[in-house]
C-alpha cells in the first residue's frame, strides 16, 4: 500500500536532475548531460512502476508536482535549444566520416 505523497520524491529527484542537466548543457558537458539523462530516465521509469496519480498527493502537493513539471518541461526547451547546434554538427561529423569511409572501401 503506498502512503500519501509517494510519488512527490520521484518529481522532485526528477527536477534535479533536470537542473543538472540544463547546467551541463549550458557548459557544454555533454558527458555530464548524458549521464544525468539516464538517470532521469531511470526516474522516470521508476515513477511508472509507482503509478503516477494524483491520488496519493494533497493539494499542496499536487501544487508542487506542476510547478516541478512546468519548470522541467522549461528546461527540456532549454537544453534542446542549447544542444541543437551541437546535435547538427555532431551529425555532419558522422556523415562526412561515413561517406570518407564509403569511398575508402569503394576504391579498395
Amino acid at each position: 500500500m503506498q502512503m500519501p505523497n509517494d510519488t512527490l520524491p520521484y518529481y522532485e529527484s526528477i527536477g534535479h536532475v533536470s537542473q543538472l542537466m540544463l547546467t551541463a548543457a549550458r557548459h557544454r558537458d555533454w558527458d555530464t548531460l548524458v549521464d544525468a539523462e539516464r538517470c532521469c530516465a531511470v526516474l522516470i521509469a521508476r515513477l511508472q512502476t509507482v503509478g503516477a496519480s494524483d491520488g496519493d498527493l494533497d493539494s499542496e502537493g499536487k501544487k508542487r508536482k506542476q510547478q516541478i513539471i512546468r519548470r522541467v518541461l522549461a528546461e527540456d526547451a532549454e537544453i534542446r535549444d542549447l544542444t541543437q547546434p551541437w546535435l547538427q554538427q555532431l551529425e555532419s561529423h558522422l556523415g562526412s566520416a561515413r561517406r570518407a569511409r564509403d569511398v575508402k572501401a569503394t576504391y579498395r
